[in-house]
Parts: C-alpha cells; structure tokens; sequence
C-alpha cells in the first residue's frame, strides 16, 4: 500500500493526499492507496503545484513507512528536526 507526500508550497510543511486529494498535514491522516489508485492521486497532485511541490508515493503499512526509504519518511512525518537538538538556543 501506498501514500502521497509532498512539501506544501506556502511553508515547505510535510503534506500527505488525504481524502480526495486534500492536503492533510499528518501521516495518520493521509489516505492509503493501492498501486493503481497511488498512481492516479500522484497524477493529480502533481497537476497542483500551487499546493503539492514534488510530490511522491511512499510504501506504507497501517500509516507507518515500510519501504527502502523508511527512516527517512518516519523523520519527515514527525516534523522539523530544526531546533529539536540545540538547548536554549542560540542567543
């Protein structure tokens, strides 16, 4: 099984095709698909620029990445990593 992700064009936020299409922010969210239906939302995504910005398909079991690329979906659908490992900053 599969799902759509993609940056969001306005921040550059991890996104995910959720139903119909819609954007949705978390990966618990994002609708799972078959290969051919995968294809299909890729398809359509990528024809919204103004919203997808380089949208892909990632291999997904129960909403959790499964695929070669696992860590790094697991780490992008966690949120920035910015910030996480400095204490107290910068200052």
């Amino acid at each position: 099984m599969k799902i759509v992700t993609a940056n969001r064009l306005s921040d550059g936020r991890v996104i995910y095709a959720g139903v119909g299409g819609q954007p949705v922010e978390g990966i618990d969210q994002a609708s799972v698909l078959d290969e051919t239906t995968a294809e299909t939302v890729l398809a359509e995504v990528a024809g919204r620029p103004d919203v997808f910005v380089n949208p892909y398909l990632v291999e997904v079991q129960d909403h959790v990445p499964s695929g070669r690329d696992r860590l790094k979906e697991r780490i992008r659908s966690a949120g920035p990593t910015v910030g996480h490992s400095v204490a107290g900053g910068v200052g």
